[in-house]
């Protein structure tokens, strides 16, 4: 896809002119711009050939030109001139989680250094601290960033990898030569982040299908070839591994090549009591050598007198032994969504009005939406006053008159203040129909602090939904340190969900701390999208899937819940 290229592309022209001190105005809207595309759930060549580019929200015509320019060449000449002015090394450090363009600049005149080992290595000797505009911790929040980019190093993003795949998959779904086709590896089990795309094919003439795969117009490296197995780089480096097995092994293969090894090898080891060995081929009796399996992964998990365990489950967190038992659960589906609780407009730092987003709602088929724009203190967001908040409602309201179908809710993302109190008052917070409580501000506050903010926040008996609990943004920001034993206990106690925050970089709460929400202290959760553009609503399917690895069910997520149940949801908190 063109889409993460051209918005790393925008970003780094936004960071290259802070660096240069460039007009505000220019920042913003190539960012905006990033922001925009990088949400987008079909590739902007689409959008390009429709002529729809003017279409999407902060793209005018001199963006659009330089989008046209990237999907003709390949690249954008303004930006290769931009880089040639700025050392490489000042936009590698702006990839350390907390380092911004100012302080990239700063280290970069005082420091002198090419690289970021040479960062390192100036910060270990506590070259940072006390140098001009630098804060107390930065020295010590550079070391932990640095930590945290070493470790992440190489993965991409599940929407990224998705995305790829679902193209890829599309693209040779179609060809005579191809039985079956399906996504493997830890994309199939839906991890948060994926190191490489494994790809698996059933077909009789495997060179035709390789010759395709090769030739596809996001492949820029072919790096390796042979006759069932190639490998290529995309364009925007993504390494796919594209395997064809014959249609009699691809049962044995996908279960195989999907994973996860713990749980194939737990597998194995039962197969070897019985007699029997399982590889990518398919089950054989190990005394006669005979086939007994592998067509399907079904027939498999029959051998052993067990339920289909669904992929997302295959990490041996013990999803064998609850099949052996027939306890399984019965996964959330995307179908069971009946509404999203995190959604913002225009009137704060969203793209869409509310007739717009009802649009979006009624093609997904949701009974409803709640509108969470954010609240006053959040001004760089463009949080609602007081005034503007009534007046939204009003709004809402007027809309619903109308609507015999979808319903929008009057709601906010409020935030939870240093100490703890909301940033609305309750008098304003009981005129809404739901409220989500977030902290957006102090993320390095000690534990206990960060701890008593949110359960205070919980009770107060108009706050139905925590959001983004953990503030992590992979691969850019760290989760900050909560004691989930206190949170959840709170949750349980006060009535008050828990958000799996369907964001890609945020998947905020994980799929570990919903499986503890729900089996160590009964909690509901809710998954929203965080919408600020239209093709942000298509990410709720990275939520549910969170939501299926933390072993959640329908009756587990609010969402699922009717409108009226919804109500009564809220009320019984509030009475």
């Amino acid at each position: 896809m063109n889409n993460g290229q051209i918005a790393n592309i925008f970003r780094n022209m936004a960071d290259i002119l802070e660096i240069e001190g460039e007009n505000l105005f220019r920042i913003k809207a190539y960012r905006k711009a990033a922001d925009t595309i990088d949400g987008l759930s079909e590739d902007i060549s689409r959008i390009a050939a429709k002529d729809e580019l003017l279409k999407l929200p902060g793209i005018g015509k001199d963006l659009a030109s330089k989008i046209k320019e990237f999907l003709n060449t390949g690249k954008i000449s303004a930006y290769e001139k931009l880089r040639k002015s700025t050392a490489p090394v000042l936009l590698d450090m702006l990839n350390i989680p907390g380092v911004g363009p100012k302080t990239a600049k700063i280290l970069y005149d005082n420091l002198k250094v090419k690289s970021l080992n040479g960062l390192e290595e100036k910060a270990k000797a506590h070259r940072i601290s006390g140098l001009p505009g630098i804060k107390e911790k930065t020295e010590e929040n550079i070391l932990r960033g640095l930590e945290f980019l070493k470790k992440d190093k190489g993965r991409m993003l599940l929407d990224t990898a998705f995305m790829t795949a679902e193209y890829i998959v599309s693209e040779l779904k179609g060809l005579p030569e191809v039985i079956k086709i399906s996504p493997a590896g830890s994309l199939r089990r839906m991890k948060e982040t994926v190191r490489d795309i494994d790809i698996l094919v059933t077909s009789r003439k495997p060179e035709r299908v390789m010759d395709a795969f090769a030739n596809l117009p996001n492949v820029d490296t072919l790096t390796a070839r042979g006759p069932t197995k190639s490998s290529v780089l995309t364009k925007d480096n993504a390494r796919v591994d594209l395997r064809v097995v014959s249609p009699e092994s691809y049962g044995a293969a996908l279960m195989y090549f999907t994973g996860s090894k713990e749980h194939n090898v737990k597998l194995r080891e039962m197969a070897v009591k019985r007699g029997l060995k399982i590889n990518e081929y398919g089950v054989f009796n190990v005394k006669t050598n005979r086939r007994i399996a592998g067509n399907s992964e079904a027939e498999i998990y029959d051998i052993f007198k067990m339920k289909y365990i669904e992929p997302e489950l295959r990490e041996n967190t013990g999803e064998i032994e609850s099949a052996l038992k027939g306890t399984l659960p019965k996964l959330i589906q995307l179908a069971d969504i009946k509404g999203d609780f995190h959604v913002h407009t225009e009137a704060s730092d969203g793209a869409l009005n509310i007739s717009e987003i009802a649009k979006i709602a009624r093609k997904k088929r949701y009974d409803y939406v709640v509108i969470t724009d954010h609240s006053s203190s959040l001004k760089i967001a463009g949080g609602l006053s007081d005034r503007q908040l009534l007046k939204q409602k009003e709004k809402i309201a007027a809309f619903n008159k109308k609507s015999k179908d979808i319903k929008l809710l009057a709601g906010s993302e409020v935030d939870i203040l240093d100490d703890g109190s909301m940033d609305y008052r309750d008098d304003l917070l009981k005129e809404l129909d739901f409220v989500i409580a977030a902290i957006h501000t102090g993320f390095h506050q000690p534990k206990d602090k960060l701890t008593t903010r949110i359960i205070k926040a919980m009770h107060n008996k108009y706050v139905n939904l925590i959001a983004h609990p953990s503030g992590r943004l992979i691969g850019e920001r760290a989760a900050y340190e909560l004691d989930y034993d206190k949170i959840l206990a709170a949750a349980s106690e006060t009535g008050t969900a828990i958000e799996i925050n369907a964001y890609p970089q945020r998947l905020d709460l994980t799929d570990i701390n919903s499986r503890r929400a729900k089996e160590v202290a009964g909690v509901k959760l809710a998954i929203s999208t965080d919408a600020h553009v239209a093709s942000q609503f298509d990410n709720m399917i990275y939520g549910v899937s969170v939501a299926r690895r933390g072993w959640l069910e329908k009756k587990d997520i609010i969402n699922s819940l009717p409108l009226k149940e919804l109500v009564k949801f809220v009320e019984k908190k509030r009475s």
